[in-house]
């Protein structure tokens, strides 16, 4: 009993501490869709080393075609602003205009907050979400639609600075997955994904005026999309 014991306190110890891996993610959802591509870091934590969580940098392409985006700012679209309780806030549509972005294209770089769990070492989960950083991309015609008048918006373009803070809270491109992974060997990895992602545009020349007399430029897309990914896991330690 003591060298079985002793045998498998030595096999715990010898399970990697931490992981790094870069991974490719493509999905696809209601005439839009992304790919995205990630180096991440994660600590194995807990006594058996089942829990990880770590940080990582990330790159997404978003593009669709004829996207509606509504009001963005949490405080005309939800009943509350308050964090994590906005998740649970109802939504205050008579507040929300539209601009319909014709081609929509935004390329976003953001650090992400990753966490994962190993059921064994071959299968896994987690979820992922992005935390800071900025985006880029095309420029092209919308329509916003306010108070039942279009108008033409000639330069619409992506929100520059991403940063999370919770639901509708949050500025900017921010992508985020949950997933379940399964390694087929030591180096690499196949993942199904169900993606969550923000798209913000901003108007240039042509704004809402929101009930409280204020002008509001930023209007986002919620994207629900499905996907596949690959990794790659470098020599764990």
């Amino acid at each position: 009993m003591l060298a079985f014991a002793g045998a498998s306190y030595a096999q715990q110890d010898q399970l990697p501490r931490r992981t790094q891996f870069v991974d490719l993610t493509g999905t696809i959802g209601s005439s839009q869709g992304s790919i995205a591509a990630s180096y991440v870091h994660n600590w194995r934590i807990g006594k058996r080393k089942k829990w990880e969580a770590g940080l990582g940098a990330r790159y997404t392409g978003y593009l669709g075609t004829k996207k509606d985006f509504t009001t963005a700012p949490a405080r005309l679209a939800r009943t509350t602003t308050t964090p994590f309780v906005i998740f649970f806030a109802g939504q205050k549509t008579e507040n929300w205009d539209t601009l319909t972005v014709q081609r929509p294209f935004v390329n976003s770089i953001n650090i992400s907050l990753n966490f994962g769990y190993n059921f064994s070492e071959r299968l896994s989960a987690g979820f992922n979400i992005d935390l800071i950083g900025f985006s880029f991309g095309r420029k092209g015609s919308g329509i916003l639609t306010s108070n039942g008048a279009t108008i033409n918006e000639p330069e619409a373009r992506p929100t520059a600075f991403n940063v999370l803070l919770t639901g509708d809270n949050d500025i900017g491109s921010l992508n985020s997955e949950f997933f379940l992974k399964y390694k087929l060997n030591d180096r690499w990895g196949i993942k199904g994904v169900y993606q969550f992602y923000f798209a913000e545009y901003e108007t240039q020349t042509v704004k809402q005026i929101a009930p409280d007399g204020t002008d509001v430029y930023r209007f986002r897309n919620k994207a629900n999309n499905f996907g596949l990914g690959v990794s790659y896991h470098f020599k764990n330690q």
